[in-house]
């Protein structure tokens, strides 16, 4: 009973609700009934109306999107009454025993407190999946995130991994039985075209590792998953103005923000009004993705103009869903491209950017640990790829070849400065400098 509380209190804090002192149900906590829950996030009632979500038992659940941070939820209230078990209505797939094919049909098992079970559906069979306890299973993956909110986990990797199991649910995988979701894994990797990629494999054999550990259940030996590097696509800068100048305000300064400071996207969507420093056009990112280090830019004044025009309604300067950006974003590209006859511009992501921007800063410097600092990448060989690519698509040309001058005399360093030489390095007093042919 103890662990039951201590798992609800838990549960309360992370959507926002609290115990009520007699009936233990659920309540809000700065919110009345009827109105929208506070965001868990970033605790903001600047809520919409997402959808709703239907669970396996026929429980209606409310989603709710925040328009502070972006993030999609789930309504406390609506979670705590999909969790009773005083009345639940459960659908089953079932097929005939003399069926020639597998024809699924619904059936429905009424779950009561007092009568117990009773099914309603005569000689039916259940398709070959395991057996799960949903509610041991629902109260594990809350658990899940506490236990990595406790470990100090970024919130996007809380929900990605999350989102990882609950794929593995979707599916008809039992998270208690390792062989369960290894039969599901096999299963999607066979078909002609796989539900998920590579990436997104590996991401759910991470995942699921980790919650065989949280739980104690023995570790599985992990399927195997080649995850195949590939050279991303790098456009013309011709092209990527063609799309931003497409695109309608708040996207076009999304994207031209990414094409100056090679930005994540995510990173790119968390900026907020204290970051940009309008007066010195600097745009500060403190809390990066991926374990990055924080970095600066010093961006063009046309950027500024263009993200000051934007409604300043929240603290964001992005606000709303990355992933409806991303949809307006595909609609644009894939419009101009059609208007243009350029196939090219669909391969154009918000991922591009980073990629075509140090590509062409290491063609520029020739310096591959400021394009690692650029990207804000710890470890070189992230960044080495970018040699490849820039060899590969320039070559060597005369873009390549440099006046070299070398002098320790102070009014000749001005001067060379001062008709286009650029300071390369110092050694014992000498300067040396150096301007394209």
């Amino acid at each position: 009973m103890a662990g039951l509380t201590q798992q609800t209190s838990e549960r309360d804090r992370i959507f926002g609700t609290k115990a009520g002192p007699k009936t233990g149900k659920s309540e809000n906590v700065e919110y009345s009934a009827g109105a929208s829950p506070l965001c868990p996030h970033c605790g903001s009632n600047r809520l919409w109306r997402d959808g709703l979500r239907y669970s396996m038992f026929g429980d209606t659940v409310q989603r709710w999107f925040c328009r502070k941070c972006g993030l999609r939820f789930s309504d406390p209230d609506d979670i705590q009454k999909a969790w009773s078990t005083f009345e639940r209505v459960e659908r089953i797939h079932t097929k005939p025993k003399k069926a020639t094919e597998d024809t699924v049909t619904n059936r429905q098992i009424c779950v009561t407190k007092a009568e117990g079970t009773k099914n309603l559906a005569t000689e039916i069979q259940q398709i070959g999946i395991p057996p799960r306890n949903e509610e041991d299973i629902k109260g594990k993956l809350v658990e899940y995130i506490v236990w990595m909110e406790k470990q100090g986990y970024d919130q996007e990797t809380i929900y990605g991994w999350h989102s990882c199991l609950r794929s593995l649910l979707s599916e008809n995988a039992n998270l208690l039985n390792p062989e369960s979701v290894k039969e599901v894994l096999a299963r999607d990797f066979k078909k002609e075209k796989p539900r998920w990629g590579q990436h997104r494999r590996r991401n759910i054999i991470n995942a699921y590792t980790l919650f065989l550990k949280i739980n104690k259940i023995p570790m599985w030996e992990k399927p195997r998953c080649k995850i195949v590097k590939k050279f991303p696509f790098i456009p013309t800068e011709q092209e990527i103005d063609s799309v931003i100048s497409g695109c309608r305000k708040k996207n076009a300064s999304f994207a031209q923000t990414l094409k100056e400071t090679a930005m994540r996207p995510g990173e790119a969507k968390m900026l907020e009004w204290i970051n940009l420093d309008s007066e010195r056009n600097i745009i500060t990112l403190n809390e990066p993705e991926k374990g990055s280090n924080p970095r600066m830019w010093k961006v063009s004044h046309t950027l500024v103009s263009m993200l000051n025009a934007l409604p300043k309604t929240c603290e964001q300067i992005f606000p709303g869903s990355l992933k409806s950006m991303k949809g307006t974003w595909i609609d644009t590209r894939t419009r101009l491209a059609e208007t243009l006859q350029n196939p090219r511009l669909r391969k154009i992501t918000f991922y591009t950017f980073r990629h075509w921007k140090a590509t062409t800063e290491y063609h520029k410097m020739k310096d591959i640990l400021y394009v690692q600092q650029l990207l804000g990448h710890r470890e070189i060989k992230n960044t080495m790829i970018y040699i490849n690519i820039e060899h590969t698509l320039f070559g060597l040309s005369s873009d390549d070849e440099f006046h070299v001058r070398v002098t320790e005399k102070p009014e000749e360093i001005k001067t060379l400065l001062e008709t286009g030489f650029e300071y390369v390095c110092q050694k014992d007093n000498k300067v040396f400098l150096r301007k394209r042919k």
